[in-house]
């Protein structure tokens, strides 16, 4: 088995916050502290979620503080009423969804308290060691009979036997082990702290002394036996930060070794040149969870990521210490160590290990407890009588999964009083019969091959009483605890909020587009930009890398030949050559100026890159071999023309030319086409060649800017149009203003996001105005008087 298969898996974030210690309810008169309409707030409802929401404010239990959360919590319930009246609580959607947020909620209640909080406590005194283990499996399934468990525990002696006679446990797993890992590993799974491995093997493995074998142990996945090859103290948890480039194992071979490149580069930049790390990490990182911090990450142990980057990590000693490139599946990795940490205080971990516990497999124990208390507290009995007749009922059917109950209201043998209608156990005085069961048996049954039908039968007997004690608990839960109670209130109410919200507000803001247009034009006032510049910002690492990427942005004065011909244009002086998805040549069929269909889709092609990059300019060049010939050549490079035009592409972005005569012109004549050539000033294309030595040479940005928005900018925010250069944090730029953009009013679609925002405050303000018409609201003010207390 390989490691990852043993561990405990993720927790739940809800915490187990002491559910039993909750005392049962009792019900009173209730008491309004306002109503709405005819509708009573009941005032325990009130200052219930008032405490909970406010106790921990410094303003808490002060008339001003009561009196507006009263206010919200007014409007709250008002939206809660017209959902209500309008029968959104009545539909199958919405009884569905509660359905499922009550189970979840449940969950915290359906436990020890005094099981768990054992649990948490072991498991933390574990953590203070890190256990290096190997194991061999014999696989075994959960629900297996007991003729194969016994199969599979002599197997499992026989085996720990031959590793405690000497044959070395390396190999013995690698030729037995039925953990497929154990082939490269020889069952190895290195170190391993609490919480990390399933309950069963981690507590087997703690009490093995280092260098001895374990008696078989059963997990969820067989029967192990457990080789413990060294225990040390627990290395704590670090705190480190990284850089990351992202890269995954099945990008293209030259993506990958560009990324390379610029790790490495960054790596120089850091371990030799000791360049500042926040700003590199600002500038280059591509985990954005972290580039804005940094790139620090949450703290972890051993076992806790990848171990690559685990191991790479755990070796930096000092703080600051920076690791080499590290690989993972995610991409490469820079990693700078912040602090190394001792294992927490048991204070700060107990709510992490909680709510852990509470998905860990040791909650089995704690389910145990659960269902011994529920059965105690509601006095279960079992009809010994009623149990061996339904036993008495299934057959082979049972275990082929067959089985197929049909009722009968008789005994099946005469003299006999136990019938389908019979109580198989009661709960509280409740009866459950029989025939409950069986029902039941038919709808979960499952082939169990070679086991005997009683065994099946049990199995189920056994998953039934649990369900269904578990099931009696969990129908009084909201007698039983307030504030289970209440926060299913929340949930319920919350779930008919967010419907009508979406209807009255949230969807009729962006869908009411006439609405939206009349609120902006009445509040245009509030959207205003301030002053802008139209810019291209270049950042190079050097003032000679600055000037060739500058060089494509700056217009020219005059025309300029195009190399190889005679046609004067300014497109070879201000863009880029490029041949990235540009055909070479465009073929005609013999003598005619009609394109062959393969050239006609390398055309369509183009048309679609052309409308992607509106910097791309293609010059189109004919060949004739004499004067004669010029008039196909000219009607070849204008049918491209046109055919692009026909596209939607401005032909000013097309050149044409044709030569005449020459060596290079008749060998190119000959091949029945057209030569394209492509010129670009697209930033991307500029960039990645420019950086194809340096990955980090040179940054392009072709935006408006605000002041704020970039530094290089903020200085020429008040300049004429022009280019104008500087030097920042050890960075080149270039700043081409194209225009001054000044302080004026937005448009609607420049300021939509927060023009929707708005606008959906005004239609809730407008609808909460409707509401208290609707249902008057009429404060208790008495019972509002007693939550203040400052």
């Amino acid at each position: 088995m390989h490691k990852r298969i043993l561990f405990a898996g993720t927790a739940a974030a809800a915490l187990l916050a002491g559910c039993q210690a909750t005392k049962p309810t009792t019900k009173a008169p209730v008491t309004p502290v306002e109503t709405l309409g005819t509708t009573a707030v009941p005032a325990s409802e009130f200052a219930y979620v008032y405490r909970k929401n406010n106790s921990s404010a410094p303003e808490y239990g002060t008339k001003a503080s009561v009196q507006e959360y009263l206010d919200l919590y007014t409007n709250f319930k008002l939206k809660v009423l017209e959902a209500e009246q309008r029968g959104l609580d009545t539909t199958q959607a919405f009884k569905r969804e509660l359905d499922g947020y009550r189970q979840q909620l449940a969950q915290p209640y359906l436990t020890e308290k005094s099981v768990t909080d054992k649990l948490v406590r072991e498991a933390y005194d574990r953590m203070s060691k890190e256990v290096n283990a190997s194991h061999i499996l014999v696989r075994l399934m959960p629900d297996a009979t007991p003729k194969d468990t016994l199969a599979a525990y002599q197997k499992a002696m026989a085996l720990r036997q031959r590793v405690t006679s000497g044959e070395d446990f390396a190999t013995v797993a690698r030729a037995t082990s039925e953990d497929p890992s154990a082939r490269e590993n020889g069952g190895k799974l290195g170190y391993f702290t609490a919480m990390q491995m399933v309950y069963p093997f981690e507590s087997v493995a703690y009490v093995t002394p280092v260098g001895q074998v374990s008696q078989p142990v059963r997990t969820r996945f067989g029967y192990h036996i457990i080789k413990v090859n060294d225990v040390r103290q627990a290395q704590g948890e670090i705190k480190v930060a990284h850089l990351m480039i992202r890269a995954t194992p099945g990008m293209p071979a030259a993506d990958s070794v560009t990324v390379r490149k610029k790790v490495d580069e960054l790596y120089n930049r850091l371990a030799r040149r000791n360049e500042n790390w926040e700003k590199l990490v600002g500038q280059f990182s591509e985990d954005a969870g972290s580039a804005a911090n940094g790139g620090e990450l949450p703290p972890f142990g051993t076992g806790r990521m990848i171990p690559s980057f685990e191991e790479a990590a755990f070796k930096l000693q000092k703080s600051g210490d920076i690791s080499q490139p590290v690989q993972t599946p995610y991409g490469w990795h820079i990693i700078k160590l912040i602090e190394k940490q001792p294992v927490p205080s048991f204070e700060a971990m107990e709510p992490t290990l909680k709510s852990k516990v509470a998905k860990d497999s040791r909650s089995e124990l704690n389910k145990t407890a659960f269902l011994k208390r529920v059965r105690t507290e509601n006095n279960f009995t079992e009809n010994q009588a009623g149990k061996e007749y339904l036993f008495a009922k299934v057959d082979t059917s049972l275990v082929t999964g067959r089985f197929a109950y049909t009722a009968t209201a008789t005994p099946t043998k005469p003299g006999k009083t136990i019938t389908d209608n019979s109580t198989l156990f009661t709960i509280a005085g409740k009866p459950y019969l029989v025939k409950d069961f069986l029902t039941f048996a038919q709808q979960n049954q499952k082939p169990r091959p070679g086991a005997e039908p009683r065994f099946a039968a049990q199995q189920l007997y056994d998953q039934y009483v649990e369900q269904t004690l578990t099931d009696y608990e969990k129908a009084n839960l909201e007698n039983k605890y307030e504030d289970y109670r209440m926060l299913v209130k929340e949930y319920r109410d919350g779930i008919l909020l967010f419907q009508l919200m979406d209807e009255k507000v949230w969807s009729k803001a962006i869908e009411d587009t006439v609405g939206l247009q009349k609120y902006f034009a009445e509040n245009q006032a509030k959207y205003q930009w301030e002053p802008r510049v139209q810019a291209t910002v270049i950042s190079a690492a050097s003032p000679e890398l600055r000037s060739q990427a500058a060089q494509y942005f700056v217009k020219p004065t005059t025309p300029t030949r195009i190399p190889g011909t005679s046609t004067q244009t300014s497109i070879a002086k201000t863009t880029m050559p490029t041949t990235q998805g540009i055909p070479a040549t465009i073929d005609f069929q013999a003598n005619a100026a009609t394109p062959l269909p393969a050239s006609l889709s390398a055309l369509e092609s183009l048309s679609a890159q052309m409308d992607a990059d509106t910097t791309l300019e293609i010059l189109v060049s004919g060949h004739a071999k004499a004067q004669a010939n010029v008039k196909l050549a000219q009607q070849r490079t204008a049918r491209v023309k046109a055919y692009l035009q026909e596209r939607g592409i401005r032909g000013g972005r097309i050149m044409n030319s044709v030569t005449i005569g020459g060596k290079e012109s008749r060998l190119k004549a000959a091949t029945n086409g057209v030569f394209v050539r492509g010129y670009t000033r697209n930033p991307v294309a500029i960039e990645q060649r420019l950086n194809a030595q340096n990955p980090l040479a040179v940054q392009i940005q072709q935006r408006s800017f605000q002041k704020g928005d970039n530094k290089a900018v903020d200085q020429f925010l008040n300049s004429a149009p022009g280019t104008y250069t500087s030097q920042q944090d050890g960075r080149y730029y270039t700043v081409i203003v194209d225009k001054q953009l000044p302080a004026g009013p937005k448009t609607l679609a420049e300021a939509r996001g927060q023009a929707t925002s708005d606008y959906q405050n005004y239609l809730e303000k407008l609808w909460i105005s409707q509401l208290r018409e609707k249902y008057p609201v009429k404060i208790n003010q008495p019972e509002v008087d007693k939550l203040v207390t400052k």
